[in-house]
């Protein structure tokens, strides 16, 4: 099976916000999505696009909207461009009497309570993967780096692979599900792979060997498109980029820019070991599963693998060393200030932490925790 990647500049940037839509009031999830498009509409008809406006999509559940940015240059462009798009949202959203919130779950809203958006590829998914389907109550945040020739896209999955857990660790928002405290960093890391073709994604030496895969896929039914992959970090052929989507859902445009830039500066990075003749080190599959679970179970607490000879490290600690390493390629891509703000992450800890915190001095009130998110959200 022949698998065309597009054309694209090396480097350059896309990102993808999952908001969740809820009730001012109590602070619950609400289906309101199509009338928030509605007011989107009616405010801003000279830019839609076959009904729908270029940078503000639907998503599967109605209590969600998500922002997607053009192509960008650098992290502060991508960062302006979901910015501009959460203010008509959120111009949108307050009459409706809408807040706005994200995280990788809603604290306490009921999983099986909420509506399906009506188009066939929803109703297609929960019908074949039944109570798993219907648990889909996730948010995330996606960052497309671009790769300059396909024979970088395997490789650079590789190489994004061995930071699967710094991503994770500072991401993680989802200790709560269905108003329970799960003892998790990130519930949705665990609950999303339990979808087909979802989880770590699998290594292969050179393109070829992933089109063999996708025929296969094909051939045997379990996919009728590409975009059905849903791995943590996979290659987007169409737009000729790296996806990085390990990442829970993050309430500020400066955590969002944090990661965005630790992605940008990684790829660049490993584009520039390829360029150079060199090669990316990977580690055992069954280090890297067990790297996932460590940091979706402790976040910044995780000790975690660092190649294949089972060296360890706290998480954050390898991370404020990958950070030094990266300096010089932040600088060039102007994106320095954002990859210094992952220290700000570890320093003022992340949102799981920062929920239980709240949670904790409110007498265990997650409606709290909700009013917390959501102010943190109107701080962008």
């Amino acid at each position: 099976m022949k698998i065309d990647f597009a054309k694209s500049e090396q480097s350059t940037l896309g990102l993808e916000w999952e908001i969740a839509l809820v009730d001012k009031e109590s602070g619950e999830l609400a289906a309101r999505a199509n009338d928030v498009f509605a007011n989107i509409t009616a405010a801003h008809p000279d830019v839609m696009e076959d009904g729908e406006h270029p940078h503000i999509k639907g998503e599967m559940l109605q209590n969600t909207v998500e922002l997607v940015t053009g192509v960008n240059h650098t992290v502060s462009e991508g960062t302006e461009d979901l910015r501009r798009s959460l203010n008509i949202l959120r111009a949108a959203s307050e009459p409706l009497g809408l807040d706005l919130l994200c995280a990788g779950t809603h604290p306490f809203s009921n999983s099986r309570t909420q509506v399906v958006t009506d188009k066939e590829r929803y109703a297609k998914l929960v019908d074949r993967t039944q109570w798993w389907g219907s648990q889909m109550l996730i948010y995330g945040v996606h960052v497309h780096v671009g790769l300059d020739h396909v024979s970088k896209a395997m490789p650079v999955l590789d190489g994004l692979v061995n930071y699967f857990p710094h991503f994770q660790a500072l991401s993680a928002s989802s200790p709560y599900w269905n108003g329970e405290d799960t003892g998790y960093a990130s519930q949705r890391a665990l609950m999303f792979q339990q979808l087909p073709t979802a989880g770590l994604p699998f290594q292969f030496p050179n393109w070829a060997a992933y089109e063999s895969y996708v025929q296969d896929m094909f051939t045997t039914g379990v996919i009728d498109a590409t975009n059905e992959i849903r791995w943590d970090i996979r290659p987007v052929a169409g737009l000729g980029t790296i996806e990085m989507r390990i990442c829970d859902g993050m309430s500020t445009l400066e955590e969002i820019g944090a990661v965005a830039a630790l992605t940008q500066c990684l790829v660049e990075d490993f584009s520039n070991t390829l360029n150079d003749g060199g090669t990316i080190p990977t580690m055992p599959p069954w280090h890297i599963q067990e790297n996932k679970w460590r940091a979706a179970r402790y976040g910044m607490e995780a000790i975690i693998i660092l190649d294949a000879a089972g060296k360890e490290q706290l998480v954050t600690e390898n991370t404020l060393e990958l950070l030094n390493k990266l300096e010089p390629v932040a600088a060039k891509l102007g994106c320095s200030d954002e990859l210094a703000s992952v220290e700000a992450i570890i320093n003022k800890g992340a949102s799981y932490q920062r929920q239980r915190a709240v949670a904790a001095s409110n007498n265990g009130d997650l409606r709290a925790v909700v009013r917390n998110l959501v102010t943190e959200m109107a701080s962008n």
